[in-house]
């Protein structure tokens, strides 16, 4: 997964775009009037190293460690307690809640097989008479992320890129670590540790827990229940297109002995550090707010002697979890 870098310049006149757009479709692009606009999904970065949906001290999640592995190259090497190592990786759980107003929807397809990835739209639920999109052609908003099939053992489904990052910063800032994720298939995997509370979460049993008919069920309840049973066209490499996404009060988490769900701390000297996961960090998914889509942990990483890393790794180094932030960049110097 290859990152974006631009100028603060250009990341201001991006970010003013990005806002400009938003109001333009809350407020009649979309064919409907002032302050009747689209119900936008609202993604929120989950605690750091948390399960997902949990409602208990992130500062006491325990799903991240640290892991020695013999082959650098292997996204998911079993750890290894000595000798010859590889890479050491901090490993991870993250997830993403939707807790807005309505669903992230992301359609995709491409014209023939011969075409390696798929285009993608996101699309909006009606405020009005709450019908949703059923179709890549009818979905309001073209987004620049790809969509591909990835052919992994782990997977063999297809992967919607650059919906979450992360990253290892100093203290000042700096970036010293960037993931190597490769894409997410996206669905409800589980309930938001607020879902009670939110007004738009779909319904789909009766209030004695009851599943209801499908006769009684909104376009938003129809919609939760295909994205918590689908897979993202599972063994299916010649599909032409693909849905995915997360309804209100559900949210998409990868454990963190996932492909990928780590960053390397093979060559990271002794010291404080954050631990960064970003959803949405382009803003190229439309949401009704952006001030909630980060996350971090602060984290001190001794190597044995206190220094760099020894020359040949025979132990990994201690990590050790300072603190946990939701909804910030910034831990290590809170």
């Amino acid at each position: 997964m290859s990152g974006r870098r631009c100028s603060h310049y250009g990341a201001r006149v991006i970010r003013k775009f990005q806002a400009a757009a938003v109001a333009a479709m809350t407020a009649g692009a979309l064919g409907a009037p002032p302050g009747e606009g689209p119900l936008l999904p609202d993604l929120r970065q989950a605690p750091v190293g948390c399960p997902g949906g949990t409602d208990r001290n992130p500062r006491l999640c325990t799903h991240w460690d640290v892991c020695m592995v013999a082959d650098a190259a292997a996204p998911n090497g079993d750890c290894v307690a000595s000798g010859p190592v590889g890479a050491v990786r901090l490993r991870f759980t993250t997830s993403a809640d939707n807790v807005g107003d309505g669903p992230l929807l992301i359609y995709a397809k491409r014209d023939s097989v011969d075409q390696p990835t798929m285009t993608a739209r996101q699309a909006f639920q009606s405020a009005q008479d709450r019908s949703i999109p059923d179709s890549y052609d009818s979905a309001q908003h073209p987004i620049p992320a790809k969509v591909y099939y990835e052919p992994a053992p782990a997977h063999t489904h297809w992967h919607l890129l650059d919906f979450e990052h992360f990253l290892l910063r100093s203290p000042d800032g700096r970036t010293l670590v960037t993931d190597r994720k490769t894409g997410f298939c996206l669905g409800d995997r589980y309930e938001t540790r607020d879902s009670r509370s939110l007004p738009h979460r779909p319904r789909t049993t009766s209030p004695k827990g009851e599943p209801l008919p499908d006769s009684a069920l909104a376009p938003e309840g129809r919609l939760t229940l295909f994205l918590q049973q689908h897979r993202c066209r599972h063994h299916e490499p010649r599909a032409l297109d693909v849905v995915e996404g997360i309804s209100v009060g559900y949210g998409d988490d990868y454990d963190y002995r996932v492909d990928y769900q780590w960053l390397d701390l093979t060559d990271v000297p002794s010291g404080v550090y954050d631990v960064v996961n970003l959803v949405n960090a382009d803003r190229s998914f439309v949401e009704k707010r952006y001030d909630n889509n980060a996350s971090s942990i602060a984290i001190s990483v001794r190597w044995p002697g206190g220094g760099d890393r020894p020359e040949v790794i025979t132990e990994p180094p201690r990590v050790k979890l300072l603190r946990s932030c939701p909804d910030s960049e910034r831990c290590a110097d809170s």
